[in-house]
């Protein structure tokens, strides 16, 4: 049986419990030792009455499944989630590629300085790290690393 290619859509209220509990699994799966300030609910309602309406959202749907999520803000990539299952399948590549059409100046994000394969899929991607920081900023206490990302034109123009 063939399985279905990811479409990458805006995601729509009636995706909020599934983009959350793929957040819940996906966070659980990478960052098993990272602790989570918040349960379970408090993440549901955080997709459902915060992220689904006011965030920039995409889901990665696989016949009627949701198997990743990408949420931007102004100038940043907040969020970018896989279905454990997708993971090294391009996916991941696919929503980088959406971020950077999307904010064509430049991005910043945040990730932990635990998340090797994150940081590495990250610098895979140009981003480049601008600021360590020892995680008293963020509510999980755990130290983390804002990377950046400008287009080769932008960054060649300030040299």
């Amino acid at each position: 049986m063939c399985q279905a290619e990811p479409v990458l859509r805006r995601a729509a209220a009636p995706d909020a419990r599934a983009v959350a509990d793929l957040w819940l699994r996906s966070f659980a799966a990478a960052l098993p030792a990272v602790r989570r300030p918040r349960t379970d609910d408090e993440v549901r309602a955080y997709f459902r009455d915060v992220v689904i309406p006011a965030r920039e959202t995409w889901v990665a749907d696989v016949g009627g499944e949701i198997a990743g999520l990408l949420v931007l803000t102004e100038n940043q990539l907040s969020q970018l989630y896989l279905e454990p299952r997708w993971r090294g399948r391009g996916l991941g590549d696919r929503f980088v590629a959406l971020a950077k059409q999307r904010r064509p100046a430049g991005l910043e994000l945040w990730t932990f300085q635990v998340n090797g394969p994150a940081r590495r899929f990250y610098e895979r991607h140009g981003f480049l790290a601008a600021e360590h920081t020892d995680g008293s900023g963020n509510e999980e206490h755990e130290p983390d690393i804002r990377y950046v990302w400008r287009p080769e034109s932008q960054a060649e123009s300030a040299q």
